[in-house]
């Protein structure tokens, strides 16, 4: 094990002062199976301003396991011990190379692999699970001899290229001989057949940080069977690219769904680990039952930091968002699902273009290309079929008039900005008079409400609209707070 994390150190140091290529393309017709990926200078060292890899990693229930070394993770101020005994823990990583961010995994790897000993163990993941010396999870649990039985999968698939939607089948990775069972379609929660052979499930998938996004759906039903079955779950945590706020209208009850299980806002601003611990500690799952968890932290991470500032290579997490900057921008297109908006899929550059065939120009806008700060440019786009990316695309081959967005604000902005530009799009369209309706039936479950379509109907300004919900987010804010590893 001391050879292990000493060859481990040596790789990352090599990483460090080494220039990477392009990741590997997958063809069209490639098996579901394990992805190979070469990572492009996916340690490279943060600026002076990064904290050390220690800081910012806090615990908030009394069952952490003591840190290599001796050292005592920090409890935050307000926190609340856990009443029940040895249901969830923290484990607080040594220092990794300073300056540079290090996944859960990585600590699993180099420290943790005892937690696996002995034990029958599931991975729930796709292509994004990769180690900073870029190799994929799988792969070196099965090189490490941990008894490996099978593979979860998340919407996307194993290698993240099925389209938004699609039905993604069970399968047998034809690579590892492992079976890769899909949690997408008619099998979002594990059964308890799924589950008899195994004793614990390692949950490692890059998450964007957004209520719409399904992965945390996906965590959350696997939780919950884990808890109907006295199985263990252990997440291996990772940066939020959006973890640096907390913004959007809040879920109702009423609108539940799997783009939005739980009372939360759009943008959420926890990790994966910090949001498992909400779920399990706020009584989500059925019944108010609690998994046996266990939260495996990235080093060096603060919440304050935006993607650039992790050294981490961007793996597009799902097949439409290419780049960091689509998903900074997702939170506030998202809504676009459910109108006659192209949000650019059957492009190159989904979630970072929108328009339409029937768009000319925004009435409210009178000609400007700014919002709020928030910037674009006109442009013009033709969706076509793109496999493992859109195969039907909305307004495939029809050419859309449209914006191209070229800067970054704050959070406050970017909604303000995102709810003008929904206005604006609802004025084209009924200036247009298409003959159709431009809200469709499920924006209440992209929404969290059926309030938002009501406010851009009745013409409501940006502020009004966006001041309707900062009541409950900043309840939200507060609440959050507990369940916080990482210095904000």
């Amino acid at each position: 094990m001391i050879f292990a994390f000493h060859r481990f150190l040596f790789v990352m140091a090599l990483a460090l002062f080494s220039c990477g290529g392009e990741g590997t393309e997958k063809k069209d017709n490639a098996p579901d199976s394990i992805p190979a990926v070469s990572v492009t200078e996916n340690t490279r060292k943060l600026n002076d301003s990064t904290s050390p890899a220690s800081e910012g990693v806090a615990e908030n229930t009394q069952n952490v396991l003591p840190a290599p070394g001796g050292e005592k993770p920090v409890l935050p101020a307000g926190s609340v011990p856990d009443k029940q005994k040895g249901v969830q823990k923290v484990l607080t990583p040594k220092k990794f190379l300073k300056k540079t961010i290090n996944p859960g995994a990585d600590f699993l790897v180099s420290e943790k692999l005892s937690l696996l000993s002995g034990k029958r163990v599931a991975v729930a993941t796709n292509h994004t699970a990769l180690l900073t010396n870029g190799k994929h999870l799988v792969d070196e649990l099965m090189s490490t001899g941990v008894n490996l039985v099978k593979v979860f999968s998340p919407e996307h698939g194993f290698r993240g290229t099925a389209d938004a939607g699609e039905k993604v089948a069970s399968s047998k990775d034809p690579q590892t001989g492992l079976m890769l069972v899909s949690l997408y379609g008619n099998n979002k929660k594990p059964t308890a057949e799924q589950l008899k052979d195994i004793d614990v499930v390692v949950f490692d998938i890059q998450d964007v940080g957004t209520r719409h996004y399904t992965y945390i759906s996906t965590l959350a039903y696997i939780m919950e069977a884990c808890a109907e079955n006295n199985k263990e779950v252990i997440v291996l945590d990772r940066p939020n690219p959006n973890g640096w706020y907390v913004d959007g209208p809040m879920m109702q009850a009423a609108y539940t769904s799997f783009i939005g299980m739980h009372k939360i806002p759009v943008v959420h601003g926890m990790t994966i680990g910090e949001y498992a611990k909400m779920v399990n500690e706020e009584g989500w799952l059925k019944g108010g039952k609690k998994c046996t968890l266990s939260v495996i932290p990235c080093s060096g991470y603060r919440h304050s930091m935006k993607w650039e500032q992790t050294g981490l290579q961007w793996i597009p997490p799902s097949p439409n968002l290419g780049t960091e900057y689509a998903a900074y921008l997702y939170p506030v297109l998202c809504w676009y699902e459910a109108t006659p908006v192209s949000v650019g899929r059957g492009t190159e550059i989904a979630f970072t273009i929108t328009g339409a065939p029937w768009f000319k120009e925004f009435p409210n806008l009178k000609g400007k290309t700014e919002a709020y700060q928030l910037r674009w440019e006109n442009y013009d786009f033709t969706p076509v079929s793109i496999p493992g990316k859109a195969k039907t695309p909305p307004f495939m081959n029809e050419k859309c008039q449209g914006i191209r967005f070229t800067n970054r604000t704050d959070g406050k902005s970017l909604f303000l900005a995102g709810l003008m530009l929904l206005e604006g799009y609802y004025q084209a369209h009924t200036k247009a008079a298409t003959g159709k309706s431009f809200f469709t039936s499920g924006l209440e479950k992209w929404a969290g409400n059926t309030t938002l379509q009501q406010q851009i109907t009745k013409g409501e300004s940006p502020e009004v609209i966006y001041e309707s919900w900062q009541k409950e987010t900043e309840a939200f804010r507060n609440m959050r707070k507990k369940y916080l590893m990482y210095a904000e």
